[in-house]
């Protein structure tokens, strides 16, 4: 079939319920082969969450010119007019698995719809939460009904186009290498040099210190790799993140990439973005009572009797647990690796960066050892460990204003990417001489909109944005950081009270059923 062929939306959905990836992408069908969805730099789940959908202003958000022009090999079709979503099947719990040495669909959780439409649950959303049987149906990728007008998206995609060849027509998209990472590279100098002369003359906990600034402003560079943000090449990005990341840093660039990249085009779902599905320690949203089901984790994210404790006081651990954040990292960064390693998807072209990975590891591990020895004691050595991984506690904190305290509705396929990535971010106000402190992500609603932006540029882009957010008519979010701070403690505390509140009702009517069993019996 040629890309000129004319298909209609219920030729695309049998094309998916036979098998195929097919997203839209300016009027064309692509169809994605299973070969290299399982290679995608991306991670797999970021095509997944676009099947049947168009997705051309997500396409060309992460993806440069010479990759937007070799899709066009992937081709099969186009399509006509505004193009109505379908739902995609990861987002009803379904996804193709080799079953027996085939393809086959294989149904990981249950759907649950709201009873009623409100603000914090729209009659679009859909949650992940338990098993069912059989294999998907046209019915399945039919979304529930929205109270977004289609037209309206359309016109905020078509004038989110238009800024998009503003920032680029501005060249927004060029790393200001001096300007941008030499005060940067001066700075990680500075620091790491700190801590090795506080270290030799047995100033450990100074020598803590530096370190941990070191490691919080080196995350800063990671992350603009890991968006390919620096050389806009993906080898080069992905070993110098490599020697950053996991030599320096001992964490797995790779995990960071592929949670990463799922949380800015899904971000704040509850079944769908890992950055907040976190229990049993947070709950941002009261349907985490339901137990969901993680499609990243491919897990159940359980409202245990540990979760439903700590939850209570969520607002009153918050700093604690944000202070020791970076032990996390560690965690997901190696249950990762240890699971990707052994992948058979990573032998076309990917696996030499996770070996790259592994060994990087080891040499960090090496090294902090061998520091953590030096100290001399085992009690100067914890405190060591703690000094420096808190103090780079500041990054997590502001990651989390960011969207904590943001909407986690799904408003459904809908829903222009502009309108979903300001409805569920917010920018940290902060004047130009304390941006550093930040590393520019303070600016996340930009960065969501433009995520392979040099994050130095993020600010000058930032006012078209604004423009745009007031031509359209959509809120462009942004506070303090101490109001943030306390935005973002308030929604804890008001979200643990409500989940209580539904806790009680939930409790009062297994009571009432239980009574009027009793009647009967009687």
């Amino acid at each position: 079939m040629g890309a000129t062929v004319k298909l209609t939306r219920e030729q695309v959905a049998a094309r998916i319920l036979k098998g195929e990836h097919i997203v839209i992408y300016n009027q064309q069908a692509i169809r994605v082969p299973d070969s290299w969805l399982e290679i995608h730099p991306g991670g797999f789940l970021t095509i997944l969450h676009f099947i049947g959908r168009d997705a051309t202003d997500e396409i060309q958000a992460y993806h440069d010119d010479a990759t937007l022009r070799r899709l066009q090999k992937f081709a099969i079709g186009t399509v006509e007019g505004l193009w109505e979503p379908l739902q995609p099947p990861i987002m009803t719990g379904w996804r193709r698995r080799v079953v027996d040495g085939k393809r086959e669909w294989v149904n990981e959780a249950a759907a649950l719809t709201p009873k009623e439409d409100t603000e914090l649950a729209p009659s679009s959303q859909v949650l992940l939460v338990d098993k069912q049987q059989g294999v998907p149906e046209l019915p399945n990728l039919i979304p529930p009904p929205s109270s977004l007008d289609p037209e309206q998206e359309a016109r905020h995609s078509a004038a989110f186009k238009v800024l998009h060849q503003r920032v680029k027509d501005a060249g927004l998209y060029k790393t200001p290498f001096v300007t941008g990472y030499g005060p940067e590279i001066a700075r990680y100098l500075l620091f790491s040099g700190l801590s090795a002369y506080a270290y030799f003359n047995n100033y450990l906990f100074v020598s803590a210190v530096f370190l941990g600034m070191f490691w919080h402003q080196l995350v800063f560079t990671c992350h603009d790799l890991g968006h390919r943000g620096v050389t806009a090449n993906v080898l080069w990005d992905r070993i110098i993140s490599v020697f950053l990341a996991d030599f320096v840093g001992g964490l797995s660039i790779g995990w960071w990439v592929d949670s990463h990249n799922v949380h800015h085009l899904v971000t704040n779902h509850p079944s769908h973005d890992p950055d907040i599905q976190l229990l049993p320690f947070f709950a941002v949203t009261p349907d985490m009572i339901h137990s969901v089901w993680s499609t990243y984790y491919q897990r159940l994210i359980e409202y245990d009797a540990f979760a439903k404790l700590a939850v209570q006081v969520q607002h009153k651990i918050f700093y604690i647990i944000l202070g020791l954040a970076r032990f996390n990292l560690y965690a997901n960064s190696y249950g990762f690796l240890f699971r990707s390693i052994f992948d058979r998807a990573l032998s076309k072209g990917t696996r030499w960066s996770f070996r790259m990975e592994l060994v990087g590891l080891v040499f960090f591990w090496t090294w902090f050892v061998a520091l953590l020895y030096g100290c001399g004691s085992w009690t100067m050595a914890f405190m060591y460990v703690m000094v420096s991984h808190i103090v780079t506690s500041p990054l997590h904190v502001q990651i989390v204003l960011s969207h904590y305290s943001m909407s986690t509705a799904d408003m459904g396929p809908t829903e222009s990417f502009p309108r979903r990535q300001m409805r569920t971010t917010t920018d940290v106000k902060c004047p130009p001489s304390l941006q550093f402190l930040h590393g520019g992500l303070h600016l996340q609603v930009t960065h969501h909109l433009f995520p392979r932006l040099p994050r130095h540029n993020l600010r000058a882009a930032s006012a078209l944005v604004k423009e745009f957010a007031k031509e359209q008519g959509l809120t462009y979010n942004e506070f303090g950081f101490v109001d943030g701070n306390k935005e973002v403690v308030n929604h804890l505390r008001g979200v643990a009270e409500q989940i209580a509140i539904l806790g009680r009702v939930a409790e009062a009517e297994v009571q009432e059923k239980m009574d009027q069993h009793k009647v009967k019996v009687l």
